[in-house]
C-alpha cells in the first residue's frame, strides 16, 4: 500500500525556518517526481516544489525561490523541504505527492497521483 506522510509543519514567526519532511512506504523512490504543494485558505492547490527521481533535478514556484530547499534520502525513503525566511503568505497546508508516470505537468497537482494527508504550517508573530 502506497503511502506518503508529512510531518514538521507548526507555528512559526516570520522570518524563522521549519523543515517538512515526507516518508514514503509501499513504493521506492523511483516515481518520476517527488513534489511539494500548498493550499492556503480560500487559495487553490499550488506547486511549491519537486524533484525529479531520474536525476535529481529540482524545480521551485517563483515565490519560494532561494528560501526553501528540497532533497531526498533515498536510504530513508524521504524527501524534505527546508524553508528559510518563512513570510505569512507561505501560511498554507503543506502536501506532498508522487507522480508514477511521466508528466509535463511536474509543478502541478494534476501531474500527481500520490498524496500525502498534509501537515499545517502557520507563519505568524
Amino acid at each position: 500500500q502506497v503511502q506518503l506522510v508529512e510531518s514538521g509543519g507548526g507555528l512559526v514567526q516570520p522570518g524563522g525556518s521549519l523543515r517538512l519532511s515526507c516518508a514514503a512506504s509501499g513504493f521506492t523512490f523511483d516515481r518520476y517526481y517527488i513534489g511539494w504543494f500548498r493550499q492556503g485558505p480560500g487559495k487553490e492547490r499550488e506547486g511549491v516544489s519537486c524533484i525529479k527521481s531520474s536525476d535529481g533535478s529540482t524545480y521551485y514556484a517563483d515565490s519560494v525561490k532561494g528560501r526553501f530547499t528540497i532533497s531526498r534520502d533515498n536510504a530513508k525513503n524521504t524527501v524534505y523541504l527546508q524553508m528559510n525566511d518563512l513570510k505569512s503568505e507561505d501560511t498554507a497546508v503543506y502536501y506532498c505527492a508522487a507522480a508514477s508516470k511521466p508528466t509535463t505537468y511536474y509543478m502541478h497537482p494534476e501531474g500527481y497521483d500520490e498524496w500525502g494527508q498534509g501537515t499545517q504550517v502557520t507563519v505568524s508573530s
